[in-house]
């Protein structure tokens, strides 16, 4: 047994004072006449050996009472470990991200954690505990306790080796101190896995959640499959985890009106479609009802009219191919022959492709470099007969590399750079045996396979791209190549135009860093602000001459359709959803997690961190025991005689 104020235990001295009191009788007796003691003599043996007992059990229940005050003061107290005495340090990281809305027995995983963090670490306590998008450091639960019952879901969630990593940076660095991080999390499944490192001075807890069912249904995305003058088609991708469907209604909202309504069977995938007027303004909203998550019940998506893309050809050969590409319902173009170009009309431009011109300019060519410095995108396709000294002086401001001398080679276009922005979802699957094309005569040139999109048997570069230009190698006419009968012609010279100006997907996805388009035209000092509600925030923007590129990320926090706005001038709407990687409700096995403890419950983790420093204090008893004595003294007073 131990003591938290052992000094007081010197006030046992004071014991002394019942002895003295009891040993030495300071009261003066008076001597009484009587005419015969002979009857009394009996009666006075008898009660001097009572006194006798009396003051003796006085004495003991008195310094036994005063003994109990004392040590109950000096708060005794045993323990069963020997780091009682050792400062102790609590993190926590608690998991917040969508799939913590699964249900559970008491509510949804993250409310049951939170419930059972307030119910179970002392209110005056000091830890750390942090979120996915939260920190409160060094702290108590009392002090935020609110905070945690309004704490709402994250569209992101840390990975756990960076939550570990995170959670050991708000330890002290007091060595001497016992560390623990508890992680409590779903632990779902995900790209990276968790991999802690072993820690002397850190004890890491884990605490898996696990939901009453992993069923779950989710609106997964949605595209335009088919378009006709009148209308345009809808396809709407539903994923099913768990039991399979019978029949799940499925809501298509245009703002808050109801404009269709149908229902799917769906075991683990199924699509829905739709139709709507083309050309009309729709503010989308996609809801299903399912009781799991309820993030994904809702997807959000809008149709603007369609801003046109500006073309520019300026041809010294036939243009039949670009014109079929780069058709009226999505781009402007206009075809001019190189004699008569007005270079008023090149600012005005989203693309501008060199067909096959023999020269360069260097007139033009400062043209084009000031229009690509401002956003613009340029594509060059040379002719057989060029000059290569100017066409090289172009390629050097773009660090496009340069050509050398034309070679009468047959050459095969073998190697297709999959990764590479203009080729993202054109395959199904990477193809390594098709039908090549091919050119009978290129310009040598050096390009890494970064820029190359497309390249030759040997390596060198077809097609390549170096910030806004891309360059062709040899002449694409039908003399020279059959690349235009190609199957790959439409797909990349496509979405070189449209990634010209990025006029906008169905939604974008919260969390992600998009990059958009407005074919606006800002007055010096305008700035373009997203509002959503009474809600409105500047996005990182670039101004062009004929445009402004909006770059977001970490607005808007919520799912929904924002307007983007020059002042009070409303100029087109963008929708926000959040990434859909939370509805997959598999988890890790982490019984197979080495180097930390494992737990199913809050309460049992916080339980064995109090286990390490626990006392059992005993003055509780010693006053019990004093009270005890002192109703003892009091009996003996009253009844024994």
């Amino acid at each position: 047994m131990q003591f938290k104020h052992p000094e007081l235990l010197y006030a046992l001295l004071l014991l002394i004072i019942p002895i003295i009191v009891h040993l030495f009788q300071l009261r003066k007796f008076k001597s009484v006449p009587f005419t015969n003691v002979k009857f009394l003599k009996e009666l006075t043996l008898q009660t001097r050996k009572s006194s006798q007992i009396k003051k003796w059990l006085i004495l003991i229940t008195r310094m036994l009472l005063l003994a109990g005050v004392i040590i109950a003061f000096a708060q005794p107290y045993i323990s069963t470990t020997d780091r009682f005495n050792t400062k102790s340090e609590t993190v926590i990281y608690l998991d917040n991200s969508f799939s913590m809305q699964s249900p559970s027995i008491n509510g949804s995983l993250l409310n049951t954690a939170i419930q059972n963090i307030i119910e179970n670490i002392d209110e005056n306590e000091q830890i750390s505990l942090f979120t996915n998008d939260a920190n409160f450091t060094k702290t108590s639960i009392k002090a935020i306790k609110n905070d945690l019952i309004q704490l709402k879901h994250s569209p992101n969630q840390l990975a756990y080796d960076a939550a570990i990593l995170k959670g050991k940076n708000l330890f002290s660095s007091d060595n001497s101190s016992i560390k623990n991080l508890v992680l409590i999390s779903d632990f779902q499944q995900k790209n990276e896995s968790v991999t802690p490192t072993k820690d002397s001075l850190i004890a890491i807890k884990l605490v898996q959640l696990q939901p009453s069912n992993q069923n779950n249904i989710t609106i997964d995305s949605v595209y335009i499959s088919k378009t006709t003058v009148e209308n345009l088609e809808l396809t709407v991708i539903i994923k099913n985890q768990g039991n399979a469907i019978e029949t799940l209604p499925v809501s298509l909202f245009n703002d808050d009106k109801l404009i269709a309504k149908t229902a799917v069977d769906i075991t683990n995938e199924a699509t829905t479609r739709f139709t709507i007027p083309t050309n009309s303004i729709f503010n989308g909203k996609l809801v299903i009802d399912d009781s799991n998550l309820q993030y994904d019940n809702t997807l959000y998506f809008n149709i603007d009219q369609r801003e046109k893309i500006n073309v520019l050809a300026i041809n010294e050969a036939e243009d039949t191919f670009l014109q079929k590409i780069y058709t009226s319902d999505e781009f402007q173009y206009t075809a001019s022959n190189f004699n008569a170009l007005n270079y008023n009309t090149l600012d005005q431009q989203n693309l501008i492709i060199l067909n096959e011109l023999k020269d360069i300019p260097n007139s033009l060519g400062t043209t084009l470099k000031a229009f690509t410095d401002n956003g613009g995108k340029l594509l060059v396709i040379p002719s057989g007969d060029i000059r290569i000294a100017n066409y090289n002086q172009l390629f050097n401001g773009y660090g496009l590399s340069s050509f050398d001398r034309l070679n009468s080679v047959e050459k095969k276009i073998t190697s297709i750079n999959y990764s590479h922005p203009l080729l993202t979802n054109v395959f199904d699957k990477r193809v390594s045996n098709f039908q090549y094309p091919k050119v009978n005569e290129f310009y040598s040139n050096v390009t890494n396979s970064v820029s190359s999109i497309l390249s030759f048997e040997d390596g060198t570069s077809f097609l390549a791209q170096s910030g806004n230009a891309y360059c062709f190698s040899a002449a694409i006419e039908s003399e020279n190549s059959n690349f235009k009968n190609s199957p790959l012609i439409v797909p990349i010279l496509y979405n070189i135009g449209k990634q010209s100006l990025k006029t906008g997907d169905l939604f974008y996805t919260i969390g992600e860093e998009n990059t958009i388009d407005i074919a606006t035209q800002l007055q010096q000092d305008d700035i373009l602000t997203l509002v959503n509600g009474e809600n409105s925030v500047i996005p990182l923007q670039q101004t062009y001459d004929n445009k402004v590129e909006l770059i977001t990320n970490t607005y808007p926090d919520i799912a929904g359709i924002v307007s983007v706005k020059n002042k009070d001038a409303f100029l087109k709407n963008l929708s926000f959803n959040f990434d859909r990687k939370e509805s997959n409700l598999n988890y890790f096995d982490i019984q197979t997690i080495n180097n930390m403890s494992l737990n199913t419950t809050v309460a049992s983790a916080i339980s064995d961190i109090k286990s390490a420093t626990n006392v059992n204090e005993l003055w509780k008893w010693f006053a019990i025991f004093a009270v005890i004595f002192l109703i003892i003294e009091m009996l003996i007073l009253k009844f024994l005689k």
